[in-house]
C-alpha cells in the first residue's frame, strides 16, 4: 500500500477537478477541504458512533488520495446508488453475525433524510462520504477476517494471510459497483458450512422474538417417560418451535403427562445439544432446555466470528477437529463432508487441546510413545514409586538423550529418579495394542506438541462429553482416517494398513502433498441437512470472546 505524507494531491484535486464538482456544491471551498483533511489527520470524526477511525486511517488517506472523485458516494450531491446500498447492508450488520452500531447502523437514517430536509453545506457532504468511507472499510475487514485477532486467544492461525487492501477494494469493487451485496459476498468465507450457519443465525433471531422464554420448572428427581410434569405445555411449545417436535405431533401431546411423541422430541433435542438422548429431563437436560434463544444466537454468532479468522483456501481439502463438537470431519474438493467420526480432547482443566493449524505430513504405523515431562514428573513417577514393576506391567523404557535405552533395575535408584525429573532421562512406551497413542500416529508439526493418534481405551468414545486427554486428539477409526489420508497412495489400501498395525516394525509413511488440518473451537455446528446443534462451551472460550467483542470499537490491536 503506498502512503503519501502530503495533501497536495487532494488539494489539487478539490480546487482542479471540475468534473468532480457535482460532488460538492464547491469544490475549491476551503472549508470542506479543511474538513477532509483535520478528519483524516486527526483519525477522527465526530458525529460517528465510534469516531476514532485510526484503525484503518491509512486506507482512508490512501481512499481520497487515489480517488478522482473525491467524493464518490455523493453525485449532485445526493446518495450514490451504491452509498444506499451500502447503508442498507450496515444497518442489517446483525443478520450477518456482527453488530450495526459499529457502522454507524442506526444512524444513517437520520442521515439520509437530511438529505430530503435541506441542500446539505460542503462540510455535511465531506462529513457524510467520510462516515460511509469508514464504515465500509470497517464492515468489509470485519466480514473478510473477522473483527479480533485469534493471537489475542493464543490461537495459532495465520492472521495476516488473509489482508485486504481496503482502499484499493473499495475504489475498484464498490464505488462503482451495480451490485454491492454480490461483490460483498466475495469476501466472506467461500464454504458451506459458513452459509449454513449465518442462514441459522437468521433464523435463530427471528425464533428468539417469538419464544415466550418461560422456564420450565425444576424437580427434585429426573423426569422420566410418563411422568407427570407441569412443565409439558412449555416443553410442547419449545420444541415445536426449534423444530424438535413437529406441529402435527404436538396436538396428541398430553398437557400433563410426559410421554409419546414429547419424549422422542426431548431424545432428539439432547443429541443437538450433545447430551446423552435417553429422554431422562436430568439437570443438564433442564440447564439446555432453559437457555434462552438469545444465548443460542449468540453461539452462532461467535462460530461465525471464527470461521472468518481461517484461511478462505487450502492447497488440498482440510481435515477439522472441532474441539466443543468432540468431532473430526475430513473434507472433500467442495468441502463436503466425506468422513466424520467421534474424537477425544485435552481436558477442561489444565490440558486444553490448542486451537491451531498445521499439514498431517505422515502417518506412523505403531509409534512409540514419548512421555511428556510435564506427565513423567506429575504422574508416572509417583506411579513407579507407588509400584516398582509398572516400568514393565506398561511396557516403558527409560532412555537418554540420544534414544539408547537405559537399563534400569526396579526399584529405581535415587540417581535414576533424580535424572528421569530433571529431564536428562525420558520414558518412552513401546509400540504395541497397549500403547497409549493406540497403533497409529497421525504427525502435524506444531509447537504444542499435539497430534492425532489411536487409543487402547474405546470406551471413552461411547460418551457424550469426551475431553479426558492431555490435549492430543483420539480419534475413533484410525483405520478410515488413515485410508483417508493415504487416498493417493493406492498401495496403502486398508488391507495393508490393517496387516502394518499388526506387524512388529515401527512405519513411517510420509504424505507427498501434505494435508491441512484445523483445530477449530465452534460450540455452534449446522449439518449438512440443516440441523443446528449446540454444545458446551468447554474451555470457557465463547465467553471469553464475548467479553472481548463486547468492549466494541476500536477492538483490541493486532498482536504479533
Amino acid at each position: 500500500m503506498r502512503l503519501k505524507s502530503t495533501w497536495v494531491s487532494v488539494v489539487v484535486l478539490l480546487l482542479g477537478l471540475t468534473a468532480a464538482a457535482q460532488s460538492v456544491p464547491n469544490a475549491a471551498d476551503l472549508v470542506a477541504q479543511d474538513a477532509l483533511r483535520e478528519s483524516i489527520e486527526a483519525a477522527q470524526l465526530s458525529g460517528m458512533e465510534h469516531p476514532r477511525f485510526d484503525d484503518c486511517q491509512a486506507e482512508v488517506r490512501e481512499f481520497y488520495e487515489q480517488n478522482r472523485e473525491i467524493l464518490p458516494w455523493l453525485q449532485d450531491a445526493k446518495p450514490t446508488p451504491q452509498a444506499r446500498a451500502l447503508i442498507l447492508l450496515f444497518q442489517n450488520a446483525d443478520n450477518e453475525g456482527l453488530n450495526s452500531e459499529d457502522y454507524d447502523g442506526p444512524r444513517w437514517k437520520a442521515r439520509l433524510a437530511a438529505f430530503e430536509q435541506a441542500r446539505p453545506s460542503s462540510t455535511d457532504l465531506v462529513h457524510f462520504d467520510l462516515a460511509l468511507t469508514i464504515s465500509a472499510m470497517r464492515y468489509v475487514s470485519d466480514l473478510h477476517r473477522g473483527r479480533l485477532n485469534p493471537r489475542l486467544f493464543h490461537f495459532d492461525l495465520d492472521f495476516g494471510e488473509k489482508n485486504i487492501d481496503l482502499s484499493e477494494f473499495l475504489r475498484r469493487n464498490l464505488v462503482h459497483t451495480a451490485n454491492v451485496d454480490t461483490v460483498m459476498a466475495t469476501v466472506e468465507p467461500p464454504f458451506p458450512t459458513y452459509r449454513r450457519t449465518l442462514g441459522a443465525l437468521r433464523t435463530y433471531m427471528a425464533l428468539s422474538q417469538r419464544d415466550d422464554g418461560e422456564m420450565l420448572p425444576s424437580s427434585r428427581k429426573a423426569i422420566r417417560p410418563g411422568d407427570s410434569y407441569s412443565g409439558v405445555p412449555r416443553l410442547i411449545r419449545l420444541l415445536t418451535l426449534v423444530g424438535d417436535l413437529a406441529p402435527s405431533d404436538n396436538g396428541i401431546v398430553s398437557s400433563s403427562i410426559y410421554e409419546g411423541a414429547l419424549v422422542a422430541a426431548v431424545k432428539h433435542f439432547q443429541q443437538r445439544h450433545g447430551l446423552e438422548p435417553d429422554g431422562i429431563i436430568g439437570v443438564q437436560a433442564l440447564k439446555e432446555l432453559n437457555t434462552p434463544l438469545s444465548h443460542r444466537v449468540s453461539q452462532l454468532r461467535l462460530t461465525l466470528e471464527r470461521w472468518r479468522w481461517l484461511p478462505h483456501e487450502f492447497q488440498r481439502p482440510p481435515i477439522v477437529v472441532n474441539i466443543p463438537e468432540f468431532q473430526l470431519r475430513a473434507i472433500n474438493e467442495k468441502y463436503q463432508w466425506a468422513l466424520s467420526m467421534k474424537v477425544v480432547v485435552g481436558k477442561a482443566y489444565g490440558h486444553e487441546t490448542p486451537v491451531f493449524a498445521s499439514d498431517l505430513k505422515s502417518v506412523i504405523f505403531r509409534p512409540y510413545w514419548n512421555v511428556p515431562l510435564s506427565i513423567q514428573r506429575k504422574e508416572l513417577l509417583p506411579a513407579i514409586k507407588r509400584d516398582p514393576a509398572y516400568l514393565a506391567k506398561h511396557s516403558y523404557q527409560i532412555v537418554d538423550r540420544s534414544g539408547r535405552v537405559v537399563d534400569a533395575k526396579a526399584p529405581l535408584s535415587r540417581e535414576i529418579e533424580v535424572e528421569l525429573r530433571s529431564g536428562r532421562l525420558a520414558l518412552r512406551q513401546t509400540p504395541g495394542p497397549d500403547n497409549s497413542l493406540g497403533l497409529m500416529k497421525f504427525d502435524l508439526p506444531n509447537t504444542y506438541d499435539v497430534y492425532m493418534h489411536g487409543t487402547p481405551a474405546i470406551e471413552l468414545f461411547s460418551r457424550s462429553r469426551r475431553d479426558f486427554s492431555h490435549g492430543c486428539i483420539r480419534v475413533e477409526d484410525i483405520v478410515a482416517l488413515a485410508s483417508w489420508v493415504l487416498r493417493d497412495q493406492p498401495e496403502w489400501n486398508e488391507a495393508r494398513i490393517r496387516a502394518a498395525m499388526a506387524g512388529d516394525q515401527t512405519i513411517r509413511v510420509a504424505i507427498p502433498k501434505p494435508i491441512p488440518v484445523l483445530i477449530v473451537y465452534g460450540t455452534a455446528v449446522v449439518m449438512e441437512d440443516g440441523e443446528v446443534r449446540f454444545f458446551d462451551d468447554v474451555y470457557g472460550l465463547d465467553a471469553e470472546l464475548e467479553r472481548s467483542l463486547s468492549k466494541g470499537y476500536p477492538y483490541s490491536a493486532v498482536v504479533n
